[in-house]
């Protein structure tokens, strides 16, 4: 795993003595049904802090749901998932641990403008002054390369733009963790590296786990400390991309194919 460089970030001022570390995710006998459609199945999974791990499976096979269980979004059948070793369905995980999720479709309001957009969640919570937001989408917006578009709209920007716009909403956020819903969907070849390059940026300088939710094999393989495959709602198999291009297991092979 790559080590982060500790480089001075602006909200360090100004988090108010929070100390920001990167929490572990461990998951734990997960079972998810609708109906008679068991999504989850005894699904087992451990994201060390400071990480970056992709879970890698084809469309319909609980990636979502299971995204949305990390998160606390959804309640398992049974099993439990815990963030920072705080179940998240307690109700101290919220007080405890601040998580950011980029959206496949970035989620951003058309209404607002780029830095209002990555102000929000800032203004919302009253977290700072506005000399102090200012500072943080300024800087936020010159990590993802989009230093001085605080005044664009939505709608000026191309699909790949606004993902990077969702990241710096995210890491505005100061998270402990940042998750990623299919954060290359609907993108060209190009612009997928540079949202690669984005996530690689954020392991590399910032303590920071990450998590990235995925179809698309070469990111996964691309960005990823470890890989889990996830097939029929259970994770098959997992490790270092090395290893994975060493595995024997059918449905590793399969998306390996397209590589």
């Amino acid at each position: 795993m790559t080590q982060p460089v500790n480089e001075p970030f602006v909200w360090e001022k100004y988090r108010q003595g929070r100390s920001v570390e990167a929490v572990g995710v461990v998951i734990r006998s997960l079972n998810k049904s609708f109906g008679d459609n068991l999504v989850l199945r005894d699904l087992n999974l451990e994201v060390t802090p400071g990480e970056t791990l992709v879970i890698l499976g084809k469309s319909g096979t609980g990636k979502s749901v299971l995204l949305r269980h990390i998160i606390g979004l959804m309640k398992p059948d049974s099993g439990a998932v815990t963030v920072g070793e705080i179940d998240v369905e307690d109700q101290e995980f919220r007080k405890k641990h601040t998580l950011a999720i980029v959206f496949q479709s970035a989620a951003l309001f058309n209404s607002l403008s780029v830095g209002d957009n990555v102000a929000l969640y800032l203004r919302e919570h009253r977290i700072y002054g506005e000399e102090e937001i200012r500072d943080v989408v300024r800087e936020t917006l010159t990590v993802v390369g989009l230093e001085g578009k605080e005044d664009v709209m939505p709608s000026e920007l191309s699909g790949g733009m606004k993902k990077r716009v969702a990241i710096a909403r995210a890491l505005a956020m100061s998270p402990e963790l940042i998750l990623y819903d299919e954060p290359t969907g609907e993108l060209d070849p190009m612009m997928t590296h540079t949202i690669g390059d984005e996530i690689l940026k954020l392991r590399k300088r910032f303590v920071v786990t990450q998590i990235v939710v995925t179809h698309d094999v070469y990111l996964a393989f691309y960005v990823a400390d470890r890989i889990a495959v996830l097939d029929e709602g259970s994770i098959i198999e997992i490790g270092a991309p090395e290893k994975l291009r060493r595995s024997t297991n059918s449905i590793t092979r399969d998306f390996l194919r397209s590589l």
